[in-house]
């Protein structure tokens, strides 16, 4: 599957979930291990594990795999494992403390996203 083609089922998988402020970021420059790093913010833990889950159901349906997936137990802060492209799914408090548009945030990829941007 190529990146493209991943990022958007990842990202469409969030949406249809109702995902808050969603970002892609290019990070081929920064690792070997992988293209591309996603985060985006749940309201509840109930609503991240959600989320985590439509993008494993997905990343599948499109032909892609899931390599694994961490953090449901407590859902503050899910990680999924996509192979190329890692996606972080977080409480908006855990999102804030820990910055992770910081460290990855150095190339936003550009996709259009199907719905408007969420009130902040």
């Amino acid at each position: 599957m190529n990146i493209r083609t991943l990022q958007r089922s990842i990202v469409d998988g969030l949406e249809a979930m109702k995902a808050q402020n969603i970002e892609v970021f290019n990070t081929s420059h920064l690792s070997d291990f992988f293209d591309r790093v996603i985060i985006a913010s749940g309201t509840s833990n109930r609503q991240t594990r959600s989320l985590a889950l439509s993008v494993r159901e997905n990343v599948k349906a499109a032909g892609g795999q899931v390599l694994s997936i961490e953090g449901a137990e407590t859902g503050e802060w899910v990680l999924v494992d996509c192979g190329d492209a890692v996606v972080h799914i977080l409480l908006p408090a855990l999102r804030q403390y820990y910055r992770l548009e910081e460290i990855w945030g150095g190339k936003p990829v550009h996709m259009k996203l199907s719905g408007p941007a969420p009130l902040q």
